[in-house]
């Protein structure tokens, strides 16, 4: 990882004291915004029964092949793997793969666990679409600072990712739809089967979702459709256009849900996505989210939109996700400015 190179800025206030000053007086001229009580909350998505994803799926949790199995592979540290989980929900069957945190087999703590789309990108250069997030060196490295998660990657199907990453239709794509579908597999069949076969944190605030693109699109969906399972949620250049916008008046109608999410962008991703994710930032900001406390807005100058980028933004959205502060590291002796 290479987490000091990335250089990113909080969008549009240049100091904390004018970005707070801002923020009032937006909150001051918006109009009042409904917010969910705790016990909406749990009407709004029930939580699923802890045995309801065992009749789903009888399989075994493998060790999946690291890298002293081979050139190819470029996993590190505890990795377990699923074959072929169907879904009653979509009617297809898919992989799963399991990160465990390097405490885990020497424990008996549970872990938070933040679900993850695009799975095959996540870990193994050997499976992914170019490069790959490096999810398991990033979170290795920031076990040494006080950050162990469990991450559940979910490998995308191809010719459905369109289709299950969206709960609306896009015209021109022909594709999307199935959203509504893939996050009730996701809630009511894979994270119980995950609740029962690892030692997680299963409640709400230690339970989140993330991606990128359309799988940052879908986490932002799923944030405010299920706010009973998911209480983080991870959003990295998200496709914000797809089906003509429909998430900006998703978002716009939803209640404010308790949590905390992490948006960013790259200035290298185009004009368009600039514009998407900032206007997405307003709304957020007029809903009651606050810069620094439940939301945390990222532009990378130069980012560009793909998995090299995203690995980069990784570990500061996680230390902002999970409540655990970065670490800040001392400037080299020698360097120090004139």
């Amino acid at each position: 990882m290479t987490d000091d190179s990335t250089q990113t800025m909080d969008a549009e206030q240049p100091t904390e004291a004018e970005q707070d000053a801002a923020e009032d007086r937006a909150a001051a001229e918006a109009p009042a915004v409904e917010q969910l009580s705790d016990s909406e909350i749990a009407a709004e998505d029930q939580p699923a029964d802890a045995d309801e994803g065992r009749g789903a799926w009888t399989g075994e949790w493998i060790d999946y092949p690291g890298e002293d199995n081979g050139p190819h592979h470029t996993v590190v540290g505890t990795m377990k793997a699923l074959a072929q989980l169907e879904s009653p929900q979509l009617g297809n069957r898919r992989d799963i793969l399991v990160y465990l945190p390097p405490s885990y087999n020497t424990s008996q703590r549970r872990y938070p666990v933040i679900y993850m789309h695009d799975g095959q990108n996540l870990f193994d250069r050997a499976t992914s679409f170019g490069e790959e997030w490096e999810v398991d060196q990033t979170l290795e490295a920031a076990s040494r600072d006080g950050l162990e998660a469990i991450v559940v990657g979910i490998p995308n199907l191809g010719a459905e990712r369109l289709n299950e990453y969206s709960p609306w239709t896009d015209r021109r794509h022909k594709q999307g739809g199935k959203g509504n579908d893939y996050l009730d597999f996701i809630v009511h069949t894979l994270k119980p089967l995950i609740d029962r076969d690892f030692r997680t944190m299963p409640g709400r605030d230690s339970t989140g979702i993330a991606g990128s693109s359309m799988g940052g699109l879908i986490s932002l969906y799923a944030f405010f459709k299920h706010p009973q399972t998911f209480g983080f949620a991870g959003v990295m250049s998200p496709a914000l256009w797809f089906a003509g916008g429909s998430i900006f008046p998703f978002i716009k109608e939803r209640p404010f849900v308790p949590g905390r999410l992490y948006l960013d962008v790259g200035t290298s991703e185009g004009s368009e996505e600039l514009h998407d994710v900032r206007r997405l930032k307003e709304i957020l900001a007029q809903k009651g989210y606050r810069t620094g406390h439940d939301l945390l807005y990222v532009v990378e100058m130069g980012g560009q939109h793909n998995e090299r980028a995203w690995a980069r933004r990784l570990r500061r959205e996680l230390h902002f996700l999970l409540g655990i502060p970065q670490p800040v590291k001392p400037t080299p002796r020698g360097t120090e400015p004139l």
